[in-house]
């Protein structure tokens, strides 16, 4: 579980950062949570976005890919997700 300060500290980071994954209206999948887990692993952290043409609750859908990548869900804002978890091999950012 991350603090307060830590997500503070992570939605600064990712602020400059671009969505890499985009949900569309095919939804969440196996395949997507794997890329995702794959990507937060060399990352740690990451932006995805939800298309327009995704009628799905956005915080459902952030629920279940964090769910997924065993990942946190630092923030959800409007469509865009931002996680983060931890690197084994990679790791490069140090939380408060």
């Amino acid at each position: 579980m991350l603090s307060g300060k830590q997500k503070r500290y992570l939605r600064s980071m990712a602020h400059g950062l671009q969505p890499i994954f985009q949900v569309g209206k095919g939804g969440t999948n196996e395949q997507i949570i794997r890329h995702i887990s794959e990507a937060l692993e060399r990352r740690e952290l990451i932006k995805i976005s939800i298309l327009n043409n995704n009628l799905d609750d956005p915080k459902e859908i952030a629920e279940e890919l964090a769910a997924g990548a065993e990942a946190e869900l630092v923030q959800l804002i409007g469509r865009t997700i931002i996680l983060y978890k931890e690197s084994r091999e990679y790791k490069e950012i140090e939380l408060p």
